[in-house]
């Protein structure tokens, strides 16, 4: 089990790790706040500005204060 760091000392696992999305679509928003109303969403962005979103294989949604390009950079490294 391989973790990547998504900030303030959060992780996730990085085979679980289905895409990392922008959270500015209004696509993205409606498959947050219907997380949120499911009990799926989970916020690690330490009370900063959510930069990226990061879904998972179990359907949960991950919102990360880390930059796209960022956790792309971790998995990608996590891969080699």
């Amino acid at each position: 089990m391989r973790l990547v760091n998504i900030g303030f000392g959060n992780a996730v696992t990085a085979e679980r790790v289905i895409a990392v999305v922008a959270p500015h679509s209004a696509p993205i928003k409606r498959m947050r706040e219907e997380a949120r109303r499911e009990g799926r969403l989970i916020d690690a962005t330490g009370g900063k500005k959510t930069r990226s979103v990061i879904v998972t294989d179990s359907n949960h949604i991950v919102l990360s204060s880390v930059h796209i390009n960022t956790v792309v950079a971790r998995l990608q490294e996590e891969k080699k």
